[in-house]
């Protein structure tokens, strides 16, 4: 069974590869389901770390609908990842109606070229799972990253189950909540990849700072931070 560690910095990566890991996903911002490293994280996991790295392609947190110029910048980023030598990218997109975007995802696939393809857990957000399945065989995606639907794997197994035994061209890769006291039920049930990130919070600093840099108010998931026009405009006014 493979195993394949979501890893949200470069000491993750090379703490993964020690430990036995069979293959990275690279990410940063785990609180938010993951966005896509900097150039810098990508060219040192790519120089220190040699398993297999497949790079998470999101451009931000939020939803899984994006703009064209969105798509832009996600076929971009695939370009910086099959020039530096990766061997996958895990990316996706959803209609607002929370069904598969083929258009978009398809030209995601197309600029991945012959790097393996896995369609994360936008997935677990689609209504139309038995559809979305087959266009995603249809587009030739190696690997689909889910829940089963569910808050965790181990909630989602019999969803997951059903998924494997519909296709054979895709792989179901179990993620969200494995870890050593379920990862067997997994193997039992004839996966053959599991992900998971093994973290746990690591103490950097000796005491609380006075004021807390994280906003609450930017975490969600159906609404995005945008730079409102007026906003702007109104505070350049009062100071040029």
């Amino acid at each position: 069974m493979i195993v394949e560690v979501c890893a949200n910095s470069l000491e993750s990566a090379m703490v993964a590869e020690r430990a036995g890991a069979d293959r990275i996903e690279l990410c940063t911002e785990l609180a938010v389901g993951g966005l896509t490293p900097s150039f810098g994280l990508l060219k040192a996991v790519r120089e220190q770390v040699s398993i297999p790295v497949h790079v998470l392609i999101r451009p931000r947190s939020g939803d899984f609908t994006y703009s064209d110029e969105e798509l832009h910048v996600m076929i971009s980023d695939i370009e910086l990842c099959a020039e530096l030598g990766f061997d996958g990218v895990v990316s996706g997109v959803l209609l607002n109606n929370f069904t598969l975007d083929i258009d978009r995802t398809h030209k995601l696939k197309l600029a991945a070229g012959n790097m393996h393809f896995t369609f994360h857990r936008a997935f677990d957000w689609v209504k139309n799972p038995k559809e979305a399945l087959l266009e995603l065989e249809r587009m030739r995606v190696n690997t689909i990253l889910s829940s089963g639907q569910q808050r965790s794997a181990p909630g989602g197994i019999d969803f997951l189950v059903d998924l494997k035994a519909q296709n054979t061209a895709i792989e179901i890769m179990p993620g969200s909540g494995v870890n050593a006291g379920n990862v067997q039920m997994f193997k039992e049930q004839g996966f053959k990849a599991v992900h998971l990130s093994g973290t746990a919070m690591k103490q950097k600093l000796p005491s609380k700072p006075l004021i807390s840099m994280n906003s609450e108010g930017f975490l969600s998931d159906d609404h995005i931070a945008v730079t409102q026009f007026e906003n702007i405009k109104t505070v350049v006014s009062k100071v040029k």
